[in-house]
């Protein structure tokens, strides 16, 4: 099974396209900054471009970490390994079943439960600990849903 490097990219991008809409002062931005306890000053001291690299570099880590999810044939993959390489079987099945649920429909489907069942948790024991809002837990949470069932949409429906 081949792994489309540019899907991969085009979902680590669509994280930070999704997260300048998510977290814009129009739509979730000011909740954020409130629940969160951030400030223009504190925006504005940070290195923004570290930030942005690593946030691509971390959703691109993210990306290939879902693809099994999404992309169910990966799991017949790791099946079909023998000792001398990927056995017969594979490309039978795979002649057969190569496309099967390969849509974005189906990957935004897993990708949501990836941020529900995943994300939300992880998410929602840091805030816990770190004592902040279930504002705060929603707008976080909320925006990793969103952004996987995007991230699986593309990864899942570009083949």
């Amino acid at each position: 099974m081949e792994i489309n490097f540019l899907a991969i990219l085009a979902a680590a991008v669509s994280a930070l396209v999704v997260g300048f809409i998510w977290y814009n002062p129009k739509v979730f931005g000011t909740a954020w900054m409130q629940a969160a306890d951030m400030t223009e000053e504190k925006i504005k001291g940070g290195n923004m471009a570290k930030i942005f690299i690593m946030a691509l570099i971390f959703a691109f880590l993210l990306a290939m970490s879902i693809m099994p999810m999404v992309i169910h044939q990966m799991g017949a993959y790791s099946l079909a390994q023998g000792e001398l390489g990927v056995l017969p079987s594979y490309e039978a099945f795979m002649a057969e079943y190569a496309n099967e649920f390969r849509t974005f429909k189906h990957g935004a489907f897993h990708g949501v439960l990836a941020g529900i069942f995943v994300a939300l948790p992880i998410l929602g024991t840091n805030a816990l600990f770190e004592r902040k809002s279930a504002k705060y837990i929603l707008v976080n949470s909320g925006y990793w849903i969103v952004t996987l069932g995007v991230m699986g949409a593309i990864i899942c429906g570009w083949h």
